[in-house]
């Protein structure tokens, strides 16, 4: 056996207690104050209050998170909301890299003009945008999205002021603008999305006019572009308009973007004529080779990035599409490149990276309108048919002596013609499946394409729609041009031309302190261009 030892005084000392549970009653003095500070210490006295505050508030708490059964609105009330941010936040982004795209056609066009010509480019590049943006706010939007005839919209003409109930959908819309009711994102997601393709077709005529054109002239045709002409072919195809109700597709704009900058720039080059020393009497031409095909390099580089909000994007909601539409853009991108390399390298005699920039950008120019439709071979297929035919347009262009100083005739307007015929080839037909994802259902996009068992109906479609929006924007263009030219006079004088537009036209140099170029002296120029020249031999 264990004796049991006695027990310490510590732990008899921890037993005791400040009142005897033996006799623990309820007297009337536990309600007094004075009780408890005789008997408690005031560290204990200050946990009372505290702990009856935490007893009340989680009772409060447990009743107020008490569940309630969901029901079947609140579920998808909840899950629309987040439809709805996704997709806002989806087009907004692809948005920020059209947007991006400026600054690839900034450096593009910058690159590919003359030294003395640099200033005038990046200001015209950069100002485009500002003045784009508050004339499709002012009337553009309406024009082309607004409630209206076959040929443009009627209501909610100026400055958003249509009513509008988006992010609804479908027969839920209610408002101004219900061609554009199936993206269901909120109004001003729309526009911003629809406003960065505007300004892209206004800056389409920048690179076709450069190193001769005034710059007011420029402005003022870019606020008519986009304010009237751009907007009426828009609507006609994707605000509802005459093409929409014909079956006639252009999935992101190959017609509707490109090909409508393509025209106006070609009536543009056409009715300022050739710079001063590109074509001699004999009808050869001079090269006048770009100033910086480092920076021209890095402009193709930022535009093919920027393609991928430009066609991704027009889905306008988040979706397995978006995948399939970044997979032909960059076949027919890596194909029209491939195309032209191996075109110049034959025709030329060198593997010319002018071509191979230009051929890049005819892929993408080619893919756009049907990159939701086709499948990815077809895209390689379009993408290497627009790399060659870059290279022949650009030659064609230089015997027909239209001075195109950096290619965007042959790029946006002939491959943008020849992406929205692809259409009429290559399309699926609703309701077939590519790598698990259906490419689109039944009156969501173009009939099969010839070339896919569906006959030559979608390209006569395309054929006719192409040819419309084309003599619609000659038409409109060649208007504001003549009107512009009567008036203001579009072409700087030689005096001016020669020297340099940066010196002409913004009294500034994009290189001051640097050498200036000497090879812009051309047998070409009039002997009275030749003597405005401060320095024998030199274009300055």
């Amino acid at each position: 056996m264990y004796k049991l030892l006695p027990k310490s005084r510590s732990r008899q000392r921890r037993r005791r207690l400040p009142f005897n549970l033996k006799t623990l009653r309820l007297h009337r003095e536990w309600l007094s104050p004075e009780w408890y500070s005789k008997r408690l210490s005031p560290s204990w006295q200050a946990c009372i209050p505290l702990a009856l505050l935490i007893v009340v508030g989680w009772s409060v708490a447990a009743s107020a998170q008490a569940p309630t059964p969901p029901t079947v609105e609140s579920v998808a009330e909840s899950v629309g909301g987040l439809k709805v941010g996704l997709d806002t936040m989806w087009v907004m982004v692809a948005a920020m890299l059209v947007f991006f795209m400026n600054a690839g056609f900034c450096m593009l066009e910058t690159g590919f003009c003359r030294q003395k010509n640099a200033v005038n480019v990046l200001a015209k590049n950069l100002i485009v945008f500002a003045f784009s943006s508050i004339a499709f706010w002012v009337v553009g939007w309406g024009l082309m999205f607004g409630n209206g005839n076959p040929f443009f919209g009627t209501e909610g003409l100026l400055f958003l002021s249509g009513a509008d109930n988006s992010p609804l959908t479908g027969d839920a819309y209610q408002g101004a603008y219900k061609s554009i009711a199936w993206a269901g994102v909120p109004l001003l997601a729309k526009f911003f999305f629809q406003l960065v393709f505007a300004g892209t077709a206004a800056t389409i005529v920048s690179g076709a006019v450069a190193e001769r054109i005034k710059f007011i002239d420029f402005l003022i045709f870019s606020v008519l572009l986009v304010g009237i002409a751009y907007p009426i072919t828009g609507h006609m195809v994707w605000g509802g308009g005459l093409l929409a109700t014909s079956g006639f597709w252009d999935f992101a704009g190959s017609t509707v973007v490109h090909s409508v900058g393509g025209w106006a720039a070609l009536m543009g080059a056409a009715l300022l004529g050739p710079r001063i020393g590109k074509y001699n009497s004999d009808g050869s031409s001079n090269a006048f080779p770009g100033h910086n095909l480092s920076i021209a390099t890095l402009g193709c580089l930022i535009l093919w990035l920027g393609w991928f909000g430009f066609n991704p994007g027009s889905t306008m909601s988040v979706n397995p599409l978006i995948a399939h539409i970044a997979m032909t853009t960059n076949l027919g991108a890596a194909f029209g490149g491939a195309a032209a390399t191996i075109t110049a390298w034959i025709v030329l005699g060198k593997p010319d990276l002018s071509m191979v920039i230009n051929g890049i950008l005819a892929g993408l120019v080619a893919v756009t309108a049907s990159c939701a439709f086709i499948p990815v071979w077809a895209a390689a297929v379009i993408g290497a048919i627009g790399g060659v035919i870059v290279v022949y347009a650009v030659l064609l262009l230089d015997k027909l002596k239209i001075d195109d100083p950096v290619g965007a005739i042959p790029v946006h307007l002939v491959n943008g013609l020849w992406g929205t015929l692809a259409v009429g080839l290559f399309a699926t037909g609703p309701g077939v499946t590519k790598f698990g994802t259906e490419l689109y259902a039944e009156g969501f996009g173009p009939k099969a394409g010839l070339f896919l068992g569906g006959g030559i109906a979608q390209l006569w479609t395309q054929f006719i729609g192409a040819a419309l929006v084309g003599l619609i924007t000659v038409v409109l263009s060649t208007l504001f041009w003549v009107a512009l030219k009567s008036t203001l006079g579009i072409r700087v004088s030689p005096e001016e031309e020669v020297l340099g537009l940066d010196i002409g036209e913004h009294g500034m140099e994009a290189y001051a302190g640097f050498i200036k170029d000497p090879t812009d002296v051309h047998a070409g120029e009039p002997a009275a261009v030749q003597s405005t020249r401060g320095v024998a031999g030199s274009p300055y």
